[in-house]
């Protein structure tokens, strides 16, 4: 394994070595189920659905788990603004997630725990934080008392006489530092019994419990957001560590989505939910786009940009789509060197595509000199390069976006008839006709590109 990754707790890149040997354990802070998702909100679910996919690919038996918040001060003040139960309002939200995540063809986890389901754990987490001197009971709260941890800021670069937790007022805080572990109840809110008394948990708490109760006590690499290093991660780190486990061994954040150099976010108001992206462009083309950048990057969200990517991506398409039609069946092969080079430098994505890219360009050319054997191993390469980025042309869950094989063999007859009605038409230096056609074709939602080796066509990505 050469594989090598920038940790945010070392702030710097470091080589891989998973915990137990042939396996790689992996946990995901997932979303906070308060509405429908934005594009900002599955960029991570994409940028490490790629890491998974290139653990995977590079032998390892990936546990992945990305949890889901179901229980949060947005989802009950949403809730009973909207006048719907909150548990109805978490479930409908948290369908709205799992769509988007399965049609940008992000892999299903190990494991999707809710964490309203694991607050019995949440409660022996607790008792063993106060047992060991870092959380105490105040007025049916729970609060982690932030000065007994030496090291509490070493994440973020917080100086603990700097940290603000910006949360939810309580009672009985010995410091306005602590962070609070459990919320005492309140009236019409939902609760759940514990020897402090009824309530229900913290934000941190439960990503830790859900955490060591399936990865164990130590596991490989945390995920999330750099949105989230301070205060969530920070704090996760200190209630595991003050509870005796070991917990995350490398952090990984992936950078935002923005608009107008601002973070992508509903307070702001500048969101792209995912249902209406669906309506402008392919779920292939979207999935391309956002995870385009490197994960550690910001990703500057604009109509231009998603256009162009689609481009990108359909030139792709395109090349393996001729190959199997030309040539025969395409297998997915394996990786060049070059993209698994970029991979393991820290899943240097763009790199990666550039590798990707060149091969399709040679692919091309193999192609048009008649030399469909290499154009096929090229195309077999590609095919496994795109499947690592989850972006596999001939993947069976792009199908349905598109036409069948059979179809797309009808229609590209069809479409290479009138392409040479063109050419002839231009030879003859019929300009009319010749635009007729092109203009015909480009109402059909073919897009023609012409080359030094002719006229290529592919099907337009929907229109905004």
């Amino acid at each position: 394994m050469t594989l090598r990754l920038y940790d945010s707790a070392a702030r710097e890149v470091r080589d891989f070595v998973p915990l137990r040997p042939g396996t790689a354990s992996v946990y995901l802070c997932g979303a906070t189920v308060q509405g429908v998702p934005h594009i900002g909100h599955v960029r991570s679910g994409i940028a490490f659905d790629v890491l998974r996919r290139w653990l995977t690919y590079r032998g390892l038996d990936v546990l992945f788990v990305r949890n889901v918040t179901d229980i949060d001060d947005k989802i009950l003040n949403k809730a009973a603004e909207a006048g719907r139960p909150w548990w109805e309002w978490a479930a409908t939200h948290e369908r709205e997630f799992a769509r988007a995540y399965d049609a940008l063809g992000v892999l299903p986890p190990s494991a999707e725990p809710r964490a309203t389901g694991f607050i019995t754990q949440m409660v022996q987490y607790m008792e063993r934080l106060i047992e060991r001197g870092h959380a105490y009971a105040a007025d049916g709260n729970v609060y982690f008392d932030v000065r007994s941890l030496p090291d509490y800021g070493s994440l973020s670069g917080h100086r603990l006489e700097d940290v603000h937790q910006g949360e939810s007022a309580g009672t009985g805080k010995r410091d306005p530092r602590d962070f609070t572990l459990w919320k005492a109840t309140k009236p019409g809110e939902p609760s759940w019994p514990t020897p402090w008394g009824d309530g229900r948990p913290g934000w941190h708490l439960e990503c830790s419990a859900m955490a060591t109760s399936l990865l164990g006590a130590e596991f490989d690499i945390h995920c999330g957001g750099m949105d989230l290093i301070f205060p969530h991660h920070e704090n996760e780190i200190a209630q595991s560590h003050g509870a005796g486990d070991g917990f995350a061994r490398y952090w990984l954040h992936n950078g935002w989505v923005t608009m107008s150099g601002e973070k992508m976010s509903k307070s702001l108001g500048n969101v792209v939910a995912i249902p209406a992206m669906l309506e402008r462009a392919r779920a292939v083309e979207l999935r391309y786009y956002l995870g385009s950048a490197h994960y550690r990057s910001m990703l500057e969200y604009s109509d231009g940009a998603l256009a162009e990517a689609a481009a990108g991506y359909r030139r792709i398409e395109s090349f393996v789509r001729r190959v199997a039609e030309r040539v025969g069946d395409v297998e997915v092969g394996e990786v060049n060197d070059d993209f698994a080079a970029a991979l393991d430098d820290d899943l240097a994505v763009p790199a990666a595509l550039a590798a990707v890219h060149n091969a399709v360009r040679e692919g091309n050319t193999a192609l048009e000199s008649g030399d469909g054997g290499r154009a096929r191993q090229i195309a077999a390469q590609v095919r496994a390069m795109t499947s690592v980025l989850g972006t596999d042309p001939l993947d069976p869950h792009w199908a349905a976006e598109g036409v069948d094989d059979d179809a797309h063999a009808a229609l590209d007859v069809l479409v290479k008839a009138e392409l040479e009605r063109r050419a002839q038409a231009r030879a003859a230096k019929d300009w009319t006709t010749a635009d007729e056609v092109r203009d015909r074709l480009a109402a059909a939602g073919v897009e023609v590109t012409d080359t030094p080796d002719g006229a290529q066509w592919a099907l337009k990505s929907k229109e905004h």
